[in-house]
């Protein structure tokens, strides 16, 4: 028992083995390109960084989702990454320091101290998209039509987006003069869609009156875009930043129906599903049939404050292995080729030709354990009046 202990590795992060693994490397590679094709940039930000730099300004919730270690050189406390939008603005504000709008992609392992989903892991692939310099909608719709853009690449069909707006949450909790251990409560409930417990705990709080039925709001204004409508209705005389972002809100969702005229849109005034960073629009798209988000984004302009440069943000992540396994793997096509083990030029003059070609070829070892149907080949060389020619096993 103590052996096999030895080979179990720890609950939620996971390995990937043939032939997933290749399957992983070549979505991987096809989202690469489109983000190239769209102008983000690839960035390689490390795995591990000292603990203000990574946390700074990104609130408790992903304070809490870090792995922290200290440093045997220096002694300080440092993180293990468990998201890289923190920094990929780290990287746009101090690294690069371009004026001009920013387009930056990633993709690597995070690490978590929980699952993020329900059954997912803690090591999750992420890969994302952010556009930094610009804080008008039109970012806010390039960065969305990106991310559906990359659920079609990665073949998942069907997918119906959310939207929500943090500036309301944000507006109301200020106008309910709410401290940051309150705040983070409501915001909290309203993830969840509390409405019993988020009715209670506003009496607790003395919020009362008109306040309190605008907040309690928020978990029934959801719908198709005509929400929006409803919503200015039951929130006419929030403050003013409240009907800002409802404004904003509308006009996302005008323009996606504009460019992606097929797209099935949901507005939900309690989509907060992210992180307490985010400061302006957020979404997430979904399969009907599931109900973890696929992948989810949203503008957060201040992070980059903290690194000297406040820049307007707005990005998506994914989880390439939960894209992955949202899609029937391809049959698999046995196309290796099995070279024997004969000491000829000729023999390995036709085994380079084969693989600059694009063919897999394996080649025998002395005395190993298999032939070529053992070994997953279809094909093999064989000589024949001198000349190597491929025939079928």
């Amino acid at each position: 028992m103590l052996t096999q202990e030895r080979w179990l590795l720890p609950e939620g992060v996971e390995e990937v083995l043939p032939p997933q693994s290749a399957r992983l490397e070549a979505l991987r590679r096809a989202l690469l390109d489109l983000f190239r094709g769209w102008g983000y940039e690839l960035i390689m930000p490390p795995f591990v960084e000292y603990l203000e730099s990574l946390l700074t300004g990104t609130g408790r919730d992903l304070d809490l989702q870090t792995f922290k270690l200290i440093d045997q050189l220096t002694g300080r406390m440092m993180g293990v990454r468990a998201d890289m939008t923190p920094q990929a603005a780290r990287i746009d504000a101090h690294r690069l320091g371009r004026r001009t709008p920013v387009r930056l992609c990633y993709l690597g392992t995070v690490l978590r101290t929980r699952p993020g989903r329900l059954n997912g892991g803690r090591s999750p692939l992420q890969v994302g998209a952010e556009l930094y310099g610009h804080a008008g909608i039109d970012s806010d719709v390039e960065i969305i039509c990106l991310m559906l853009e990359t659920l079609r690449v990665a073949g998942i069909a069907g997918v119906y987006l959310d939207l929500g707006h943090m500036g309301v949450f944000r507006a109301l909790a200020r106008h309910a003069r709410l401290n940051p251990e309150r705040e983070s409560a409501l915001f909290d409930l309203l993830q969840r869609k509390a409405a019993a417990e988020l009715t209670a705990s506003l009496a607790a709080w003395k919020v009362t009156g008109r306040t309190a039925k605008m907040i309690a709001a928020l978990t029934q204004l959801n719908g198709d875009a005509n929400v929006l409508g409803e919503a200015r209705r039951q929130l006419r005389g929030a403050p003013p930043a409240v009907q800002k972002a409802l404004g904003a809100l509308g006009e996302v969702v005008v323009a996606l129906q504009r460019r992606v005229p097929d797209l099935s849109l949901h507005v939900d005034l309690a989509e907060l599903r992210g992180y307490h960073y985010h400061t302006g629009v957020m979404f997430a798209a979904y399969q009907p049939a599931s109900g973890q988000a696929l992948a989810l984004g949203g503008r957060y302009d201040d992070i980059g404050r903290v690194f000297g440069r406040a820049r307007p943000a707005t990005g998506f992540s994914a989880d390439l292995r939960q894209l992955a396994a949202c899609v029937a793997p391809p049959p698999e096509r046995r196309s290796r080729i099995f070279a024997p083990a004969v000491n000829d030029e000729r023999l390995g003059a036709a085994v380079v030709r084969l693989r600059q070609r694009g063919e897999i070829v394996v080649s025998e070892l002395p005395g190993q354990h298999g032939d070529a149907a053992a070994m997953g080949c279809e094909r093999k060389l064989v000589r024949v009046a001198g000349r190597w020619k491929l025939v079928k096993v």
